[in-house]
């Protein structure tokens, strides 16, 4: 069973696997979620899901962060003899992927030697920038914090890639690092849920936080590297929606129903996409 989660504070050194696995509390990832479906919120709870590129993610944040599970190569193995051979190219051979398994299984991070070449690649570049680098400079990374939802009384919590002194962090790799190719992709991916929800949670907590940056880095050469402020209306647009999630988080709890898109005793009443109405001309 999960240990009921604190009530309110930050905790220093807990590990990934007792943040996500936390069931009495909503984080902004989980909010995101349960605004799609409540249902599809808990069916993910019962049965998480590994994704590949979380490993290039995680080594990322291990070499620019320098917290994390420890980076291992993944290495293959001759048919026969078992005998290690050398570094794996790829996942083809049966030997790479059980490797790659037994690296997860002992809590480690498993990658190929190019997809370390990469992300080393891309700590070594984000070294030279000179304002992410000053942001890194003071703080604490990977810090995790609780605190209850005064309206809601829903326990929400947070793990901060970087708690600095008055900006709170978060690094992202991306496939563009353009300033405004990354608010179309924030908008697409909730980004402005996640810095109201930090701002708010780091202020609740006594946390002078002003600003929340995001350090972007591209995932290709030359890895380029911008530090990113939302705009203020993009933030307050996050804060409404991590309102309703959250009261939709209690609603649910509460009344142990955890609907799909549309409640069941409802119809689904959506509207017509603007090009759907509008009159087309042919050519002659």
């Amino acid at each position: 069973m999960t240990a009921p989660a604190p009530r309110a504070g930050f905790v220093h050194d807990l590990d990934e696997a007792t943040y996500h696995s936390d069931r009495n509390s909503l984080s902004v990832s989980g909010a995101k979620v349960i605004l799609k479906a409540p249902a599809l919120f808990r069916w993910q709870q019962d049965h998480p899901v590994y994704k590949k590129v979380f490993d290039a993610g995680s080594a990322a944040h291990k070499l620019v962060l320098g917290v994390g599970d420890p980076i291992v190569i993944v290495q293959r193995s001759d048919p026969k003899t078992g005998e290690v051979i050398g570094d794996a190219d790829d996942y083809k051979s049966p030997s790479a992927r059980e490797h790659a398994d037994k690296i997860r299984a002992e809590h480690g991070i498993p990658l190929l030697r190019n997809e370390y070449d990469v992300v080393q690649a891309m700590a070594d570049e984000l070294s030279s920038h000179r304002l992410a680098m000053q942001l890194l400079s003071e703080g604490q990374p990977e810090v995790s914090a609780y605190a209850p939802d005064e309206p809601t009384g829903v326990v929400r919590r947070g793990r901060f890639d970087w708690l600095g002194p008055t900006i709170v962090t978060d690094y992202k790799t991306a496939v563009s690092s353009e300033p405004n190719a990354f608010v179309r992709a924030a908008v697409s991916y909730g980004y402005q849920m996640q810095a109201g929800w930090y701002l708010d949670l780091a202020a609740d907590l006594g946390h002078p936080a002003q600003a929340f940056a995001f350090i972007v880095q591209e995932k290709t050469a030359p890895y380029l590297v911008t530090v990113i402020e939302l705009p203020p209306e993009l933030v307050a647009h996050g804060r409404e929606r991590n309102r309703r999630a959250l009261e939709r988080f209690r609603d649910c709890t509460e009344s142990g129903r955890w609907p799909g898109y549309v409640p069941d005793d409802q119809f689904a009443t959506p509207s017509a996409p603007s090009w759907a109405t509008r009159d087309e001309e042919y050519a002659q």
